[in-house]
């Protein structure tokens, strides 16, 4: 049979499988062995009339499937090459094809079966799945543990902080007013608090200096208004300010990445009334949760109202009660934490293999995420 006819059978004989959907998309998830044993997961999707065909856990080129017109590679944003069969699909897919077939075949015949090996038998290093942190912890010496870096003292000052509900009170973060030199203050106390040992943060500068050379720099009119105004300050807040500008990050005190900067935020505490101010600082990022945590504690110290992002979760990652997220050998571990539901508590990922010699020790208390079950149309 040529390539492009038991293209054609696969997805034929798929239309008689149960499907999910998203939008208008119709989506098939197969998992299933070729003849060599070796497992496969493809993603299915129609749309519009055509078959697209990914190879989640592979390297093959997607395909554009239109049935009876003909098959073709569709665009990547890895770009294509020689290994993933762009150059001649049927290379790659034909035999994958081949084993997907005989698969359904399988699944008809006794699905409930089929997808029991394939629930035993899948790798496990190309599921999702969550452990708790304090098996990581316990397990590997050099893991990262936010509650050594940050602290004994500290983070036990944290979390008394957290369990006896300072996060409840609105008076201990919520201000009647403020000042744009006020922020700038407490700006200073953040930076100096937060100085790591590459940092170089000039004691002798003011709040409002500090802000100006330190910060991202897109203000959106901030340092343009009388800082001692506190209706200018409001104003500006409320966007009724004339030297208000958009499109910045004013609160953005430290640099970063998308998700690795430090936030210093003010905002209303509700959106319909334009009372009070809440100030939070925001910066859970791995590499950056010490430096802010130091920030609230200093500020905390000063006797100034503010909160913090995600004090519970912090909580739970400094008693190591966080989930450490598992993904497949074939994703990338940026952001991939946030795969995970927020629910899941999980703030930093691994591959299964990095669980290396502790694989045994740990495996049993890993939680799977459910793989896809195909089974015929009832």
């Amino acid at each position: 049979m040529k390539f492009e006819e038991a293209i054609y059978n696969c997805v034929k004989i798929l239309k008689d499988y149960d499907y999910n959907i998203s939008g208008t998309d119709r989506i098939w998830d197969l998992i299933f062995p070729d003849n060599k044993s070796q497992w496969h997961h493809l993603k299915v999707v129609y749309y519009n009339k055509i078959y697209y065909l990914y190879h989640i856990d592979g390297n093959n080129c997607p395909l554009e499937v239109s049935p009876g017109k003909g098959v073709q590679v569709t665009d990547s944003f890895g770009g294509s090459s020689y290994k993933d069969g762009s150059d001649d699909p049927s290379r790659v897919w034909g035999p994958i094809v081949t084993s997907a077939v005989s698969w359904l075949k399988k699944v008809k015949k006794n699905w409930i079966k089929a997808n029991r090996q394939v629930q035993e038998q899948y790798p496990l290093n190309r599921r999702y799945g969550v452990v708790q942190n304090s098996l990581i912890k316990a397990s590997f010496s050099d893991f990262y543990k936010l509650d050594k870096d940050l602290g004994k003292t500290d983070s036990r000052r944290f979390i008394r902080l957290v369990e006896e509900g300072y996060f409840h009170k609105d008076k201990n973060f919520i201000r009647e007013n403020m000042t744009a030199k006020e922020y700038f203050d407490y700006c200073r106390i953040a930076y100096i608090a937060g100085k790591r040992k590459d940092d170089h943060v000039d004691v002798n500068l003011s709040g409002r200096e500090m802000y100006k050379r330190y910060a991202d720099g897109r203000h959106e009119g901030l340092l343009d208004i009388n800082e001692d105004s506190y209706q200018e300050f409001a104003d500006w807040i409320d966007g009724k300010h004339a030297k208000k500008t958009s499109d910045g990050h004013p609160w953005e005190i430290k640099r970063g990445g998308n998700t690795t900067h430090i936030d210093l935020s003010v905002f209303r505490p509700h959106f319909s009334r334009k009372e009070g101010f809440v100030i939070e600082l925001r910066g859970g990022s791995l590499g950056r949760l010490k430096e802010t945590i130091k920030m609230f504690l200093a500020i905390y110290d000063a006797s100034l109202p503010i909160s913090i992002s995600d004090p519970e979760g912090i909580r739970m990652r400094l008693l190591a009660q966080d989930n450490i997220g598992i993904i497949p050998c074939y994703e990338s571990l940026h952001r991939a934490n946030q795969y995970f539901k927020e629910d899941k508590h999980v703030y930093d990922v691994i591959y299964y293999d990095d669980l290396g010699i502790y694989k045994r020790r740990i495996t049993p208390f890993i939680s799977w995420e459910p793989l896809p079950l195909l089974k015929p149309i009832d």
